[in-house]
């Protein structure tokens, strides 16, 4: 071959390398953004990354768009290697028309989808766009719908991830909303459907595009984003973090570390003093889900939106587990819609790509109250249940502390498929309180009685003694063991390692109709 040849290919690609040209890279950097090719050099493995469809060009001719050249239509796409396995990206660059989505941008990144369902591969979105590219019109419009259908036909089978790092404006939002998980940069990205401009014209209504959409709207109000980067650079890491959790596909387990599994350890005295003896009295849940995951290592998904439940990865014994919880700390570790909706989410992730879960419950209930009945508790609890009834997974539940009435059935009780249930000698299980039970049992009694108060705590102490002790629901059977605290990292541990060859037949469908 030619030396011009090759000097020519060497030409075009330092050409479609610059992007929009070195002017918008400087402006992007001032803006203290990284340019698309930039972030994929963090996010890959040093020398894995192969680019697909670089030579790309759009075929509209009007507004001027004739012979227009966008290098690479506002996207790079390829695929690499992160920590040694395959993960394929799409990462808009804002250089180069603003990162806006055509016909041809489409066809890139619908092309890279394909792929990665053949071959069984995660997929991470990194979004910087303008949206649309309105020049090429409802050609554009259908180039986002081949998208969200594709993210759709990926849902449950490939690992999806969006990192937003910039502008995702009406339909850009929708196909992050479409994908597992959305990491979203604090300053650099903001999502929203109508942006400060319509809403201004349309409601009158004066806001900024960060208040509007930026990380603290989506991360602690609507719970759209599931991670805070405080960098673009943190999101990548953040990215690349949650896939050394991940399995690659719906068919391979999570993935295992072997210097993690350290053999079935020994008592950890320091658990039997974490719960504090007044039943009133919160405490950080956090503190025990850290003793029991290898390393106290836990990646917290949705840490700021409804935090009176916690949900999210870690190991035990080197395999990845999926950790739900209540947390005293908020609310009382109470369910509510927000909390609900947030649990059955993350529970239906990790049965779709086989990842144990483990429960700890400390739940006084589901919130009361007329604004929750009217929005709905009855149908957003109900997702809880829904979700923990129809997983197939390995399931184990610790209870430590409270667990009332149907919000302990929505915390995977045995009833709803735990395959293993233990409870600490603090646990209360029962209908509800007993505070609440003897007030509606005795309540004439009490009323009529020379000390009231007296004769309540009597009573309380009566019911906790004969209806709420853990023993009580080890003798029906709902509870398989009471256990020391100290001893629930090695029940956890063994219980999933016996569980390993779990098979569970469930009835011939094509999907159940959960309660949305």
């Amino acid at each position: 071959m030619s030396e011009s040849k090759i000097e020519e290919l060497r030409r075009k690609k330092a050409k479609l390398y610059l992007g929009g040209g070195q002017k918008r890279i400087d402006k992007q950097h001032a803006a203290g953004k990284r340019t698309a090719r930039e972030r994929l050099a963090q996010l890959f493995d040093a020398d894995t990354y192969q680019e697909t469809h670089s030579f790309m060009k759009h075929r509209c001719t009007d507004f001027n768009m004739e012979g227009k050249e966008l290098p690479g239509e506002g996207v790079v796409t390829g695929y690499g290697l992160v920590d040694g396995r395959p993960v394929f990206v799409a990462s808009q660059d804002f250089t180069v028309a603003g990162g806006t989505v055509g016909e041809a941008t489409a066809r890139k990144i619908s092309d890279l989808q394909d792929d990665a369902l053949k071959t069984g591969d995660p997929i991470v979105f990194i979004n910087d766009s303008g949206g649309a590219r309105i020049q090429e019109g409802v050609v554009s419009l259908a180039g986002y719908g081949d998208i969200f259908y594709r993210n759709i036909k990926a849902s449950g089978v490939v690992p999806q991830i969006s990192i937003i790092s910039g502008p995702c404006a009406g339909g850009a939002a929708y196909s992050p909303a479409l994908t597992d998980f959305i990491i979203q940069v604090r300053h650099e990205g903001q999502m929203y459907i109508t942006g400060p401009s319509i809403i201004k014209q349309v409601t009158g209504e004066d806001v900024s595009a960060e208040q509007l959409g930026g990380v603290e709207s989506h991360s602690h109000y609507s719970g759209v984003v599931h991670f805070v980067a405080e960098s673009g650079g943190e999101g990548i890491e953040i990215a690349r973090r949650l896939l050394s959790f991940l399995p690659s596909n719906n068919t391979d387990d999570p993935p295992f570390i072997e210097e993690y599994h350290e053999g079935f350890v020994g008592e950890d005295e320091s658990m039997n003093t974490l719960i504090p003896d007044n039943p009133r009295t919160a405490y950080d849940m956090h503190e025990i889900i850290n003793r029991v995951l290898d390393r106290a290592d836990f990646m917290e998904v949705q840490e700021h939106f409804a935090p009176n439940l916690i949900v999210g990865f870690g190991r035990i014994e080197g395999s990845t587990v999926g950790v739900v919880a209540n947390n005293p700390l908020h609310k009382a570790g109470v369910l509510d819609i927000d909390s609900s909706t947030k649990g059955a989410r993350f529970i239906r992730f990790c049965n779709a790509f086989n990842i144990p879960l483990v429960t700890f419950v400390d739940v006084p209930g589901f919130m009361p109250g007329v604004q929750q009945e009217y929005s709905g508790i009855i149908r957003h609890g109900a997702k809880m249940l829904f979700a923990y009834g129809a997983s197939t997974v390995p399931k184990v539940t610790v209870v430590v502390r409270k667990a009332y009435g149907g919000a302990y059935l929505a915390m995977c009780a045995r009833s709803m498929g735990a395959d293993r249930v233990a409870a600490w000698p603090s646990a209360e299980i029962a209908v509800m309180g007993a505070e609440g039970a003897v007030n509606l049992l005795y309540r004439r009694e009490i009323a009529e009685a020379e000390d009231p108060d007296v004769l309540l705590a009597e009573r309380m102490d009566e019911y906790r003694e004969n209806f709420s002790t853990p023993y009580k629901a080890a003798a029906s059977g709902m509870v398989d063991d009471v256990i020391e605290p100290a001893d629930t990292r090695a029940y956890v541990a063994l219980s999933l390692e016996i569980l390993k060859s779990k098979r569970e037949i469930r009835p011939e469908k094509k999907h159940g109709l959960i309660p949305l």
